[in-house]
């Protein structure tokens, strides 16, 4: 079943033309790569690289498409042209290179590209602009920072740029004047906001955005850059929102984001409801990022929309407003998922202050082996979706209960919930793993049989939980986790340390804090076996944060053993190496699950 499940194909949209061309990420050849499809359904492959491609727009009013990739999962993003009027595999031909940075490709034009790069001192993110016919750059933006998204309104003359500000998990909004380089402050840098999904008008009069500014939730917000004025389109109390603007000005898609799920519906500019999209129920469409926002074709006449759920892999499903007919746009020889996969159940965990924890929890589809496992996810901002996982999937089928949580700290339940972790409440996330523990019997789980899988600030949980909580978990597997905050932070990107620090402490004044949480500073209290996986490029979490747990731990003679792959970076994006890797991981859950007293 697990290689069932990994090999089943995904699709993301990533752009559409004038003609309604579309530009996909397929990983039919086990490694994500650019694919188009034509209006006829016919589907051509663009690229056919050893490694990721990230992303890829097209040229407007050309049969060119600029490509961003990478190398050996290293995420310094390369950009390159294709001429896709060559018949054939188009060849890449290099546009901005230089392996020791990272750039990211934001919009395409017919006459120039915008691209972030960080290539000035390593740390701070510029936009740049260069001119396709002639190469030239101009720096649209150098005023420092980390340009996490940026938004080109229609008539070119002004980009939103998403900076990651002081407060953890926070964004602030800056409006710059691609002319003149005036930059105007839309959102204070100290503010404890988060900003997503900016939509422009398309007389680029005004933007949408999703913001918790001044309240708990995301509402779609509205800046009119005339009288510089602030006004709310939607806001729901109990419900994170985000809205994409038609071609015509007169039509939103509006996201709602629900307990993992995010539906989808059309409303008027004004926020008054028209229709729901009938899209399967129980997934994502959006809002996510794993799963792309919404794309209009330049008419309107359609929305390109990325769709997964637990039992759908990543799909594109074309929209038509006109008739609200939904329509699966199917890849080349897809494949049905098994019958058998299962939505889970949604429940609630009371944690140790009286705070409720909300988890996805499913059930065995194989044979049931009385074990659990705990599947905590990346971050520590990130979310537990109702997303497409073969992991999750695989291990339910193997025959174990899994159980996935949002712990405090997880995105989509607030603002406040998602600040319940900050800094000095690090362990308070740590706390709710041995509360999910204690309420394993409540649905039929015994506690003695559980362990815990995680990747990134999840595999930090893993190793935290075996390391903070020894009595409780039989076993952990971790997947480029943090071993040590302070190692994690000397040693992570430059460019990232800045912001992490903002979620985990700073080394200049917190190191004693950092050092005691750290799962490291505990190593002589584990007693669970280990099994991690890392990739040996990984620009976040350094490959030395997993030598050094799995050292210390055979010093011990705890077991514990490490995979690395050297063509791989933060996590598996290679079909070959999750073949390779995660088999071994569920034999090792099996020896360790089914012994454990």
């Amino acid at each position: 079943m697990l290689t069932t499940l990994f090999s089943l194909t995904s699709t993301m949209a990533l752009d559409v033309n004038d003609e309604g061309r579309l530009l996909v990420l397929y990983d039919g050849t086990g490694v994500r790569q650019v694919n188009e499809i034509a209006p006829d359904g016919t589907w051509r492959a663009l690229t056919d690289l050893g490694d990721t491609c990230r992303g890829a727009r097209f040229v407007p009013g050309s049969r060119r498409v600029v490509v961003e990739h990478d190398s050996g999962g290293d995420e310094r993003g390369q950009l390159s042209m294709l001429d896709l009027d060559n018949p054939g595999l188009p060849t890449l031909t290099p546009l901005v290179h230089d392996p020791a940075y990272n750039h990211h490709l934001v919009d395409a034009k017919p006459d120039r590209i915008l691209f972030t790069t960080n290539r000035r001192n390593g740390v701070d993110f510029d936009l740049v602009g260069r001119d396709l016919p002639t190469g030239t750059e101009k720096a649209l933006y150098d005023g420092g920072g980390w340009v996490m998204a940026v938004s080109l309104s229609p008539d070119g003359h002004w980009v939103v740029l998403s900076l990651a500000s002081a407060p953890a998990n926070s964004m602030q909004l800056l409006l710059v004047d691609t002319a003149t380089q005036a930059v105007t402050e839309l959102t204070p840098a100290d503010a404890h906001n988060d900003q997503t999904a900016v939509s422009w008008l398309p007389d680029s009069s005004a933007f949408l955005v999703s913001s918790n500014a001044d309240r708990d939730r995301m509402a779609v917000r509205r800046y009119d850059l005339a009288d510089a004025v602030w006004s709310d389109v939607l806001v729901d109390d109990a419900r994170d929102l985000a809205g994409w603007v038609s071609p015509d000005g007169e039509h939103l898609l509006v996201g709602v984001l629900e307990d993992g799920e995010v539906s989808l519906a059309l409303h008027r500019l004004d926020g008054s409801a028209t229709a729901p999209l009938d899209l399967p129920s129980g997934g994502c469409a959006g809002l996510t990022i794993a799963t792309p926002d919404p794309l209009w074709s330049a008419d309107g006449s359609f929305a390109a929309i990325t769709y997964n759920s637990p039992i759908t892999p990543p799909t594109v499903f074309r929209y038509t407003p006109a008739t609200g007919e939904v329509v699966e746009l199917r890849s080349p020889g897809q494949v049905a998922p098994p019958a058998e996969l299962e939505h889970p159940e949604s429940l609630r965990v009371p944690s140790f202050d009286g705070e409720q924890v909300p988890v996805f929890v499913f059930r065995p589809t194989g044979p049931d082996l009385g074990s659990t496992v705990v599947h905590v996810h990346g971050g520590p901002e990130g979310a537990a979706m109702r997303l497409w996982s073969p992991i999750i999937s695989s291990l339910a089928a193997d025959g174990h209960t899994v159980v996935v949580p949002n712990v405090r700290g997880s995105a989509g339940y607030g603002k406040r919930w998602y600040s319940l972790d900050d800094r000095e409440l690090r362990l308070d996330s740590v706390k709710d793993l041995a509360a999910i523990h204690n309420w394993l019997p409540s649905i039929g789980a015994d506690p003695r049989h559980a362990a815990l899988w995680g990747g990134s600030y999840g595999g930090y949980m893993v190793l935290a939980g075996v390391a903070f909580q020894p009595d409780l978990w039989a076993a952990g597997v971790d997947i480029v986790g943090i071993a040590s905050l302070v190692t994690f932070l000397e040693n992570t990107s430059d460019y990232r340390r800045a912001m992490r620090e903002r979620e985990y402490g700073y080394l200049a004044t917190d190191r004693d804090f950092l050092e005691s949480a750290s799962p490291l500073s505990r190593v002589d209290d584990i007693r669970a076996p280990l099994f991690v996986i890392h990739g040996a490029n990984d620009p976040r979490v350094p490959l030395s944060e997993a030598e050094q747990i799995t050292e210390a731990l055979t010093k011990r003679d705890v077991p514990c053993r490490l995979l690395v792959y050297p063509d791989e970076g933060h996590g598996l994006a290679k079909l070959k190496n999750r073949l390779d890797a995660y088999p071994q991981a569920f034999t090792f859950l099996r020896e360790h699950l089914t012994t454990a007293e």
